[in-house]
């Protein structure tokens, strides 16, 4: 009996013996303190940016039809020409307006030729009237037939400038300053006045503009800075890496869309480079604001729950949740409030951190100051 009891008794102590074991490790590793990355914040400056998709319009778009029918002798651009405006583009064979011009200028001597005779001969009927040598009636007559004459000249002098504007329409120039596209029409083809065949086109270049749209939430915002000062808009390549050009923003649209709650806006760029093509989609960084003595901190410590964020704040040598709140952000830093300049907080390890949890630091960066491209959270 007393042999079983000490068989028994030397098993319960095998069984206990590993579990508190397992217990002793467990609370040793608990006590561990968490290796981690840390970064320290930093004061600076942080810049407001509001941040859109734009495309790029011509400042003016000219598509240019034919005013008269007849055949095309000459085109006198190369295909994607930048020409000044009134620089010679198409010559349509100008010989029947040319024609009707000289038609109408003969017309039109011939009636100042009857004006100037019946208005001798009005004089004529006045003097005679004034000796009572013919009825009132010739002499009315007469006054009648002057005015007639005088409506035959105007006819002519407005035909005769019909025909004028149509013989300059022969010879089509460049209405603006641009560059022309392909070309669309060639030497001995025939154009109808009025048609709807384009014959070239002409795009305003430089300066060019960026058409894009903000929330209308962000309208006030951008109203008052407008007032202050000229607003620099900078628009970047697809991959919002490479600045593509700087410019200004030149006016707000009149009216929200509804269907969408956006505002439309229109900057100016000068192109000097012609980085900007027609039609092109571009993103733009539109500077609202610069917020001077921010303190920064990476983006890589702020962590969420909800709608709260939070860091991990460290100090003698423990972690602690602090909440924060972002006033602006950018690819790397956020601008907060919540800490102070000096603090330090953990950029990894997030998964084994907890309130109070022990730490240990391996690497410590400064946030970077004077951030320059960012946005609105």
């Amino acid at each position: 009996m007393l042999l079983v009891l000490f068989a028994l008794a030397f098993f319960l102590i095998l069984r206990h013996k590993p579990a508190a074991s397992t217990e002793v490790h467990g609370r040793h590793r608990g006590d561990a303190p968490v290796t981690l990355n840390a970064a320290t914040a930093h004061p600076g400056d942080m810049a407001v940016k509001l941040m859109a998709i734009g495309t790029v319009t011509p400042t003016y778009t000219a598509s240019i039809t034919s005013q008269v029918t007849g055949q095309i002798i000459a085109v006198h651009y190369k295909e994607g020409q930048s020409v000044r405006k009134g620089q010679p583009l198409i010559d349509i064979d100008p010989r029947p307006y040319k024609a009707a011009l000289d038609t109408a200028l003969g017309l039109l001597q011939r009636d100042k030729g009857l004006l100037a005779q019946a208005q001798m001969d009005l004089e004529r009927y006045q003097a005679a009237w004034a000796r009572n040598a013919i009825a009132k009636q010739t002499l009315d007559d007469q006054a009648k037939l002057v005015e007639q004459d005088q409506g035959l000249v105007q006819s002519d002098n407005g035909t005769v400038e019909t025909d004028q504007v149509n013989l300059a329409y022969c010879h089509i120039v460049s209405p603006i300053n641009g560059r022309v596209g392909l070309r669309l029409v060639d030497p001995g083809n025939i154009v109808q006045a009025a048609g709807t065949t384009t014959l070239v086109v002409i795009a305003e270049v430089q300066p060019i503009t960026v058409v894009f749209t903000i929330p209308e939430d962000s309208l006030p915002q951008v109203q008052d800075a407008m007032r202050q000062r000229t607003l620099q808009v900078t628009a970047l390549d697809r991959t919002q890496v490479r600045t593509l050009a700087e410019g200004h923003l030149q006016t707000i649209d009149n009216q929200i869309d509804t269907t969408t709650g956006t505002v439309k806006l229109r900057a100016t760029f000068d192109n000097a480079r012609l980085s900007l093509f027609p039609n092109q989609f571009v993103n733009t960084q539109l500077l609202v604001n610069v917020l001077h003595g921010q303190v920064l901190v990476p983006n890589a410590a702020i962590q969420r729950k909800g709608t709260q964020a939070f860091v991990y704040l460290l100090q003698n040598g423990g972690a602690k949740i602090t909440n924060i709140t972002i006033a602006a952000a950018d690819a790397n830093n956020s601008a907060v409030t919540g800490l102070q300049a000096g603090d330090q907080v953990a950029t990894t390890s997030f998964e084994k951190l907890q309130d109070k949890s022990k730490v240990r630091i391996v690497q410590q960066k400064l946030a970077a100051s004077d951030s320059v491209e960012s946005q609105t959270p």
